[in-house]
């Protein structure tokens, strides 16, 4: 899907599909007046008729209006202007392009910039961009007879006004986060028969190769073993696929800037291992790896865009499987960082990974570390599936990510990280457990990757209630990638 912005007068421009708001009680936005007038005020007396009241989410699809150069002209409800808030203004975005995507038109204008739809220009082009990757987003590839691919293909932002740089610059951004997103979601979607650790390496390397400044490095099994990743190695004892540590390092400024570094858990398939997990939903244990997935997508994003800023991607990525070989629930582990860990249930296994990978990150000299993973069911039941949770040693880091969440909505909440908790890691024959028990489970999970993230700035973002759908709209969400990748964009300004 092709975007742009340019300034037009409504009634003149061509297009398959002219886009304008009128607001609750029938009133016209500024480009739905000048329409109006151009076509000898068909649209009032639409809204005379009662065809269209204006509320939130209505849309009114018209045909060949006299005096205007566009086949079609839909007419979106923009609610009352006083009761616009994000979930409604989203609500309308998502109406308009659901409405678009029911006609055959093959290229669209809006004119939702100017009205804002209850927010800035800049926020709306990023959640139209999104909303529109996302209605023509297929996840049938596998299917034998996929479903046709989108026919609307090319989206304008028409304005009044002239288009500044800046809102220039954001949609350029905007479309780069969609098509990141969508390669988190290509590859979260794929099954673990087909997305295993190799094939993630496979994929590393081929953004290497379409982006000069993307470097891929590929550890193997071998090379952890020297490197002393006994926890890491733990987990994929009882798989038939080799582990791999990948490593992605995006060049985007001086070499003497430190990288921020985002760590994304990639276990492709979790079948709990030993602690084997109930057989129900299981299938859903592909989106495992959606922490690696998500890096994959900011890696591209960002690359696109040319950031000013060195960004290190690390994705340890391996299978959790059961077997005559698989690790077993009170064998003792010795970890990259030398602290030994008791693993207790072999189904926590996302953490034994993680921390190897995490004391592997310090080799970077990283100015932030960021890890992104599915780690919890219990952050789920904490969160639900609208906001990830978001744990962090410096109080500044917090607030910048949830800062970037408030810009893209893609939103985190702040949970705790207090020393009260880390006594429910303690264990008798190692230096903590990797469990601490059904309490506070998600907290624990960060408390246990805290250890070993003592030496530099760190957050941890479990995605596990953000990710991926479940039930009848199955599949994976592309975030946290507009939240990252808007930190990178914020890190990068404020430089």
């Amino acid at each position: 899907m092709e975007f742009s912005i340019k300034q037009s007068s409504p009634e003149k421009l061509k297009s398959a599909c002219l886009v304008v708001g009128v607001f609750e009680g029938g009133k016209l936005s500024p480009a739905a007046q000048v329409l109006d007038k151009a076509a000898e005020h068909a649209l009032s007396d639409v809204i005379a008729r009662g065809d269209m009241s204006g509320k939130a989410t209505s849309t009114l699809l018209l045909h060949k209006l006299p005096g205007i150069a566009a086949e079609r002209v839909l007419l979106v409800g923009l609610g009352k202007a006083s009761e616009l808030n994000n979930k409604t203004s989203l609500d309308i975005i998502d109406a308009t392009f659901k409405a678009l995507h029911a006609t055959p038109a093959k290229d669209a204008a809006l004119y939702i910039t100017d009205e804002g739809v209850g927010k800035d220009a800049a926020w709306v082009i990023k959640q139209a961009v999104l909303s529109a990757a996302e209605h023509a987003f297929r996840a049938d590839s596998m299917k034998s007879k996929p479903s046709k691919a989108a026919t609307l293909k090319n989206i304008t932002f028409a304005s009044l006004e002239k288009p500044s740089t800046a809102l220039k610059n954001t949609l350029e951004q905007a479309a780069a986060i969609s098509r990141g997103m969508g390669l988190t979601k290509a590859l979260a979607n794929l099954p673990g028969n087909i997305c295993t650790p190799t094939y993630l390496a496979a994929n590393a390397l081929a953004l290497d190769k379409a982006h000069k400044s993307i470097k891929t490095t590929v550890l193997e099994e071998k090379d952890m073993q020297k490197l002393g990743m006994g926890s890491f190695l733990s987990v994929t004892r009882g798989s038939e696929q080799p582990a791999k540590l990948i490593t992605m390092e995006y060049s985007g400024a001086d070499k003497k800037q430190k990288p921020i570094v985002l760590v994304g858990k990639g276990i492709t398939f979790d079948t709990g291992g030993i602690s084997l997990k109930p057989g129900a939903d299981m299938d859903e244990m592909k989106y495992d790896m959606c922490g690696a997935a998500s890096v994959f997508g900011v890696m591209q994003a960002i690359a696109e865009m040319g950031l000013k800023l060195n960004v290190v991607g690390i994705i340890p990525t391996c299978e959790n499987m059961p077997s005559g070989k698989a690790t077993k629930p009170g064998d003792i582990v010795t970890s990259m960082s030398g602290q030994t860990i008791e693993i207790l249930n072999t189904d926590a296994e996302g953490r034994l990974i993680l921390c190897d990978a995490l004391t592997y990150a310090a080799k970077f000299n990283p100015d932030t570390v960021i890890d992104i993973a599915t780690l919890t069911g219990a952050c789920v039941i904490a969160l639900g599936h609208v906001a990830s949770g978001m744990f962090s040693n410096e109080v500044k880091l917090a607030q910048e990510l949830i800062a970037a969440g408030e810009q893209t909505h893609d939103r985190v909440w702040q949970m705790p990280l207090w020393e009260d908790y880390q006594p429910l890691l303690d264990s008798n024959f190692a230096d903590m457990a990797n469990i601490g028990g059904r309490a506070g489970g998600t907290i624990t999970a960060a408390c246990f990757l805290a250890r070993f993230t003592k030496d530099y700035r760190w957050a941890h973002l479990d995605i596990a209630g953000t990710a991926n759908l479940s039930g009848k709209n199955k599949g994976a969400t592309g975030r946290p990638v507009p939240l990252l990748t808007q930190y990178l964009i914020n890190r990068t300004a404020a430089k």
